[in-house]
Formats: structure tokens, sequence, C-alpha cells
């Protein structure tokens, strides 16, 4: 398929497994997710063999470019965002009002955290040098792209739908049910499972909020809002110590799917779909932490 098919798959894709609302969505503008773009490369540029990564930095695009030289390659695939698109990738995270507005939080209070969150986030991507990936594409006329919220808004839908499935009653059967999804298992295997970092494995699960979309962690002030609201347990990719400090002082319970891994679910579920609808099958070879896991 084309590359601009490529993408625009990709991003109808993201939008049919975005957490908002439709009503929402159909008044959002063409570019609901500004860290999913082709950074580099012709439209017309036939996708057969890709390299896929979590990350691709320089290093990966040197690496692409031996790969075209032995066996060919159309495009590298980055998950998280490079170049212009992670100069200001922190504008997905108004997704997260309305995720946090569906639990209860007032519209006003959680536009005003995520506000407050996301400019501290732009303070922190200001100073990057955001385009040395992308440079390198250039230079060597290697097809380039990120794919970031449109697959994180797939391991969001498949972490909501699993848990609301199984009904886990403790902290521990969480592990275990994350630990049956292949990637997590592939995780587990490599000494990075899923874990607990607050709360017994005993303790009763209570409520959970999963939190595997929307750019980045939400706002810390929000913890005690949801607390408030009956939300017992959070889900996460990730959390940094500063948050962690908030959801202890707010007594919820976290359980830390796993970063790397969560974002191979969720770009293995993309790839699995973006394969279904164009009924073409594509050649992807993994690095940078991703690994192929056909559904």
């Amino acid at each position: 398929m084309r590359l601009s098919d490529f993408y625009n798959l990709a991003l109808a894709l993201g939008r049919e497994k975005d957490p908002r609302p439709k009503t929402i969505l159909k008044r959002e503008s063409a570019s609901l997710y500004p860290d999913t773009q082709i950074l580099y490369g012709k439209p017309d540029t036939q996708v057969r063999r890709i390299l896929v990564g979590i990350d691709i930095e320089a290093q990966e695009i040197l690496l692409a470019d031996r790969l075209r030289q032995q066996g060919g390659l159309d495009l590298v695939i980055s998950h998280h965002p490079e170049g212009r698109a992670w100069a200001i990738f922190y504008e997905v995270m108004k997704l997260q009002i309305d995720m946090l507005t569906n639990l209860g939080v007032p519209l006003k209070e959680a536009a005003e955290l995520l506000e407050e969150r996301k400019q501290e986030v732009e303070r922190k991507v200001l100073p990057q040098n955001h385009n040395r990936a992308v440079d390198v594409a250039e230079l060597l006329d290697i097809p380039f792209m990120c794919m970031h919220t449109v697959a994180d808004n797939h391991a969001q839908w498949f972490m909501d739908k699993l848990l609301r499935e199984k009904k886990p009653k403790q902290l521990g059967d969480i592990l275990d049910i994350l630990k049956e999804v292949p990637e997590y298992k592939i995780a587990a295997s490599e000494n990075n499972p899923p874990r607990i970092i607050a709360g017994a494995k005993h303790a009763a699960v209570g409520k959970i909020y999963v939190e595997m979309t929307g750019g980045t962690e939400g706002p810390k002030k929000v913890y005690a809002k949801l607390y408030k609201l009956g939300i017992r347990t959070l889900v996460c990719m990730h959390l940094s110590e500063e948050h962690f400090k908030e959801v202890k002082d707010n007594a919820l319970n976290v359980v830390i799917a796993g970063h790397t891994a969560s974002d191979n679910l969720g770009l293995n579920l993309l790839l699995d779909n973006i394969e279904k609808r164009a009924k073409e099958e594509l050649q992807v070879i993994n690095c940078s932490g991703f690994r192929r896991v056909k559904r």
C-alpha cells in the first residue's frame, strides 16, 4: 500500500479505539493526533517491508540503511514521536480531559488540571533537539513515520475490555491476567514483568482506572479526586516518582503493566488492524524493543 494510505488508515483506526465519546471526535479537526505523522517520505511510496521500533533514533536509521542494502526496506516506524511530532506531542493530552470527565471529574476542573500538566510537559520538551533522527532519515532518503497515540488507544481499549471481562478481585489477580497477554509474557521473560508498586498482592482491587493513552502521565493533583470518585486501583504503563508519591498519599493501588510491553501491545493491535483493513500482509522487522505478535 502507499505510505499516505498507511498513514490515513492508522489515523482512522486510532479514532475507532479512541476512548472519547464519538460526538466529541466528530467535532475534532484532522490534527487529532499530532504525535502520529509522516516525518519524511513521499506519499506515494509503496510500503511492504518495514522496520518497527519503540524508539527510533539516528542509530536505528543507520541500521535501516544497512538493512535496505541487504534486502530492501520501504519504511521505518517509531512508536514514540520524533521531529515535529515530538515538538508538539503534548497537544494530544487533551484526550485525558474526557477520560476524567467520564469518571465524574467536573469538566472545568479536569480542563484546568490538564492545562497545568500540559504546560509542564511542554516546558520539558521545548529545549530538546527534536529533528536529529529525522535529519538522518532525510540524508539517507529513508521514509520515516511515528505512530504514538493511535497505537496507545488500542492498548487502552484492550486493557479496559480485558479487565472488565476478567473482573479481578485482588491486585495479584491483575498480575496473573496480564501475564497471559503475549506482550507482557515476553516482558516477564526478559525480567521486566508487570508489578504492583502501591498496595499488596491480596488487596482488594475495587474500581479500576486504566491509564494507557493521552500522551503521557496526567496531572498529579487528580489522584485525590479519583479516590473520592471511588477509584481504588490504577493500571498504568508507567508512573514517575512524583506521581508515585501523590498516589501513595491518596491510598491508591497501582499496577504498572510495563511501558515497553504496553507500547508493544498497542502497536501489535494497530498493525493487525492495518493488515486486515488493507488485506495485505506486511513484512515487519523488529528493533528497539519491539516484538511483533500477531492475533
